[in-house]
């Protein structure tokens, strides 16, 4: 009789104690429900309902300034592709992408490289002034850059001094040297920021590697093919991912510097959805051409992933 007693005793204080366990989990997911709730209410407001919003859009003729719209279908992502300045910025967008990122992504490793090496002195200098282009806004290097490419600055004073004759006037007025100069000045506001990263990936790879293949024999060309560029494979994805990503996504530099002329010289995809949206009031249309962007941003990435990661990981 009494082993019954004990045993009903015990599942009585157990199922108290599970109780009791519910009772605090719950207690701890409200909490935590309640710690997170700013940062959710954030990113639902600014986040989750525009992007959702704005694809809804994309199948519309929504105007924004009116709330009157009709269901257009893919009509917006096909006048896309026959819109002749669109087909032009999407073609800029390509070049300035092609054209930045491998000189970028070369100079950035070999900065890394050299501040990484043991006989460069004041280490902490070189990277403060590689970096401090990433922490000034591109509002201001885009104006001063404006001042180097006109027709009495930095570079026609150059041209001038080794006997060549500089353009009559800014480099960003010409057809053929605008998207150029963009292109140039991009490289060298991104490439200390990827400098960084090359060289915390650098700072990463055991010294013992390096050691045991000069052991071995190995001359720096070796090391350099046998251990630090596979070991920074992983490091060499990130960085070409999220530049091809800003890439893609340039704004700044064309609407301070060129507003997309001369002759849509300079015209890119999201400076074009701005003129779309924000000045013709066509947001359909507008949302249809970043949608397309992203799609466009998202299979490049996956593709540079593969083939990355099936060499590298």
């Amino acid at each position: 009789m009494l082993a019954p007693c004990y045993s009903h005793g015990a599942s009585l204080e157990f199922r108290g104690g599970e109780n009791m366990g519910k009772k605090r989990k719950l207690k701890y997911n409200f909490e935590t429900l309640l710690l997170l709730s700013p940062f959710l209410v954030i990113f639902l407001v600014f986040g989750a309902f525009p992007i959702i919003f704005s694809f809804f859009i994309s199948f519309t003729d929504y105007s924004g300034l009116s709330p009157d719209y009709s269901f257009v279908g893919f009509a917006n992502y096909i006048h896309a592709f026959k819109d002749s300045i669109f087909l032009t910025a999407l073609k800029n967008t390509f070049i300035f992408v092609i054209g930045t990122i491998p000189f970028t992504t070369v100079f950035a490793l070999l900065l890394a490289l050299i501040i990484n090496s043991k006989f460069l002195p004041l280490k902490d200098v070189f990277k403060a002034g590689f970096f401090l282009p990433s922490v000034i806004s591109m509002v201001v290097i885009s104006t001063m850059w404006m001042y180097l490419y006109s027709a009495d600055g930095f570079f026609n004073k150059m041209i001038e001094l080794f006997g060549r004759q500089p353009l009559p006037t800014s480099w960003l007025a010409y057809v053929k040297t605008a998207l150029l100069s963009i292109m140039i000045m991009d490289v060298w506001a991104a490439v200390g920021y990827y400098t960084i990263l090359f060289l915390a990936g650098l700072q990463s790879i055991p010294e013992e590697l390096y050691e045991a293949a000069r052991i071995d024999g190995a001359d720096r060309k070796a090391l350099f093919s046998k251990i630090t560029l596979p070991l920074l494979k992983p490091t060499l994805y990130f960085v070409i991912a999220i530049n091809t990503i800003r890439s893609f996504q340039i704004f700044s530099e064309v609407f301070t510097m060129t507003g997309g002329g001369p002759m849509n010289s300079t015209q890119t995809i999201v400076h074009y959805l701005y003129i779309v949206g924000f000045r013709n009031f066509e947001m359909g249309y507008a949302s249809a051409i970043g949608y397309i962007l992203v799609f466009i941003v998202l299979l490049i990435t996956l593709i540079q992933g593969r083939l990355l990661r099936s060499e590298a990981l």
